[in-house]
């Protein structure tokens, strides 16, 4: 049964975007009592306040009033105004609590300031959150070095959650992060074990050409139940267009499709046109955004085709930025598709580009630098991983990850 089928008005409580401040337990005792009313509480949401060290431990408590009923609990923008030490303590009292929920299936813990000095707690809790399904992470000042951790902590959950024998992951979303290049080892190998694995949302990470690829190719083709992948603002260029386009054919469930200001360029956007086409016929791809990839005619062409044979329930295409006439015939026909069929709506095409001559020939790959520390084997490296406990020779774990980030970054510049 999915999370949203079992929250209903009665089973939730909300203070959602109250701006209320809780310092200490006093403040947040009134609030708490309330909590502990709530009759099969389900569903929590505090999101949009700000919670202190001693309000947290309070909130612990109530929490853990509910410990067989939670299913779902937002945490988003919980630390506003909160100093950088005292957001490891709050976690530190509230998410051992969660670790208590029977039923606990997601989290969300966005919009909070956790980077470096908060992973611990972080990766202590995704180590051990067996019944969660459902985690979201977005803009959360993390970088790669914390977002290679959460990679490692997302790899212990699966071998947890196998030997408990519950349900992997289903969604992970991951925006707006700093990933970059320097997490996508460590996240390849926690996100292939999460055999389940249906929606991944890596948006605005800075990944570079290099780490998608590797992203693709060594994690993401083992996940064959993904129906929403989103790499929305990461840079692709024709090389990872090129890995992305052979994965097509293993997720077949593909309902949504986000390679919006992805930099494909023309030849990236037509490998990934021409795959489409190629393969069999996509019933449940509603979904397609490909805006500001220089995109042009030729691919456009193609696409007609695409979306009338291959398509036949894309209800949202999204195209605009990329270079190709307002007035192109192409998009009369996407237009004329969509009517006839009663369904299907383009986006405005008001911000299209012009093919500069200058440019014309330049769609090779930019960064010819673009590498990651020298392949580094996913599967050697997954069994060192599974050899160590989380509190196992933490220090030699962070010490290699260290000269895996610096490699890349030094390969980079």
């Amino acid at each position: 049964m999915s999370v949203s089928a079992l929250v209903t008005a009665e089973n939730s409580y909300s203070l959602a975007g109250k701006q209320l401040k809780f310092d200490s337990a006093s403040d947040i005792e009134k609030y708490a009592a309330e909590i502990e009313q709530v009759k099969g509480l389900t569903h929590l949401d505090i999101s949009g306040n700000t919670i202190g060290i001693e309000a947290s431990e309070a909130l612990s408590k109530a929490i853990l009033s509910h410990k067989d009923s939670i299913v779902e609990i937002n945490f988003s923008d919980i630390y506003t105004g909160r100093l950088n030490t005292e957001i490891p303590q709050s976690l530190d009292f509230l998410l051992p609590a969660l670790l208590q929920l029977k039923n606990l299936q997601k989290l969300d813990l966005s919009d909070n300031a956790l980077g470096l000095q908060a992973i611990e707690p972080i990766e202590k809790y995704l180590s051990k959150a067996v019944t969660l399904e459902h985690l979201i992470l977005s803009n959360n000042g993390m970088g790669p070095f914390a977002g290679a951790r959460i990679g490692n902590s997302l790899f212990r959950l699966s071998q947890l959650k196998q030997k408990s024998d519950k349900p992997s992951l289903k969604t992970f979303v991951c925006g707006r992060n700093r990933l970059e290049n320097g997490s996508i080892d460590r996240l390849a190998i926690g996100l292939r074990n999460h055999k389940d694995l249906e929606v991944v949302r890596l948006y605005q990470n800075g990944i570079r050409p290099a780490g998608i690829s590797k992203l693709i190719k060594h994690g993401l083709t083992r996940n064959r139940k993904l129906k929403v992948v989103d790499f929305q603002d990461n840079t692709l260029t024709p090389r990872a267009s090129a890995a992305l386009s052979l994965a097509l054919p293993h997720w077949k469930n593909l309902s949504e499709l986000n390679l919006n200001d992805c930099l494909m360029k023309s030849k990236g956007s037509l490998a990934l046109v021409k795959a489409l086409y190629d393969g069999e016929q996509r019933n449940e791809l509603t979904h397609l955004k490909l805006q500001y990839n220089e995109l042009d005619q030729s691919s456009l062409t193609l696409l007609v085709k695409v979306i009338n044979e291959k398509l036949p329930n894309l209800t949202n295409l999204e195209l605009n930025g990329n270079i190709f006439d307002e007035d192109s015939e192409s998009i009369e026909e996407i237009n004329d598709i969509f009517e006839e069929r009663g369904f299907g709506e383009l986006d405005e095409l008001d911000d299209l580009e012009e093919l500069d001559s200058d440019e014309e020939d330049e769609d090779g790959d930019e960064g010819a630098n673009d590498t990651l520390p020298e392949d580094a084997d996913l599967d050697e490296v997954e069994k060192e991983l599974a050899g160590l406990d989380i509190e196992e020779d933490k220090d030699s774990e962070v010490d290699a990850l260290g000269e895996e980030l610096a490699a890349t970054h030094i390969k980079q510049d």
